[in-house]
């Protein structure tokens, strides 16, 4: 700034700063996915991912410095949650990655997901902020539709979603639809019970009227058995949604592995006997530590 004095210059350096996340690191898969290491303003490090496609590429985004929850299968839950990333430390991964598709694969960003480090709905206020100014025309402009958020599933938060009259997309991450199971891998669902969820879930369809999307890793030894298909059809039933199968990326915890082929073929047929949506999603960048539940830090060490 050219138009103000020496004096005022020193002044605003002494009071004011305009914090900027920066790329610390980044790891390029073999099929293309890169991995972001982001350095905040405190020197604390959170990751964002660049999915590419044919026609398409999708943001990973990050919410919070490490995590509020604690499911046993992810390597995110393992970091401390610290804290919080503003609204504008979000925006800044979406600014990022948009830059990075247009730089590798010479398209814009299209898709944005809050799959990334730390649970969204425990930084509500900020997520939504950040939410809105990526859709805002003065801002990256992405339309809603093109957003989805994660959840782990919190019944309280999803309502407030719902009577914020939220216009992107709701993912929850169950994995099962057994109380007893789901309370053994996802410990903090103790305190938020698969009735409740069910509540804040069809709450939410009968504000919106956009279906849920649930995110469903099948283990060996954990839900690999015909109880288990049972209940998520049931599950299922309660408010249009669609099914999204997918692999699970490994953390070095050997009592977590993938179930056999043919158990994912029975539950493709229940779900679809029950006119279900049911999709497999593939694994992308794992071998960089980039995907689903892979997002440690573990590149920074």
């Amino acid at each position: 700034m050219s138009n103000i004095s020496g004096k005022t210059k020193i002044l605003l350096d002494s009071y004011f700063s305009i914090p900027k996340a920066t790329i610390l690191k980044s790891q390029k898969s073999k099929d293309g996915t890169i991995k972001n290491a982001i350095t905040l303003y405190d020197k604390l490090v959170v990751e964002c991912v660049l999915i590419p496609c044919k026609k398409r590429t999708t943001a990973c985004i990050s919410s919070q410095v490490g995590c509020s929850l604690d499911c046993n299968f992810c390597g995110t839950s393992k970091i401390e949650r610290k804290r919080n990333l503003t609204p504008d430390e979000i925006v800044d991964q979406v600014q990022i990655i948009h830059n990075q598709s247009e730089e590798n694969f010479d398209m814009p960003l299209r898709n944005i997901v809050f799959m990334g480090m730390g649970e969204p709905l425990m930084n509500y206020k900020n997520v939504m902020s950040a939410i809105n100014k990526i859709t805002s025309p003065k801002g990256i402009n992405i339309s809603p539709k093109r957003i989805t958020l994660s959840t782990s599933g919190i019944p309280k938060m999803i309502q407030k979603l719902a009577d914020d009259r939220a216009k992107f997309n709701l993912a929850v991450s169950l994995h099962s639809a057994d109380e007893k199971t789901r309370n053994t891998i996802m410990p903090f669902s103790k305190s938020f019970p698969l009735e409740e969820l069910k509540l804040a879930l069809q709450y939410w369809y009968s504000k919106t009227k956009n279906r849920v999307t649930y995110e469903y890793i099948i283990w060996k030894g954990v839900n690999d058995n015909s109880e288990a298909i049972n209940s998520l059809v049931k599950f299922c039933k309660y408010v249009p949604c669609k099914v999204n199968i997918i692999e699970y990326n490994t953390i070095g915890d050997s009592s977590f592995t993938n179930a056999n082929e043919h158990i994912t073929k029975q539950y493709i047929s229940s779900l679809e006997q029950n006119n279900i949506t049911v999709k497999i999603r593939k694994s992308r960048g794992d071998d960089i530590d980039a995907a689903c539940g892979q997002l440690a830090n573990r590149s920074t060490l």
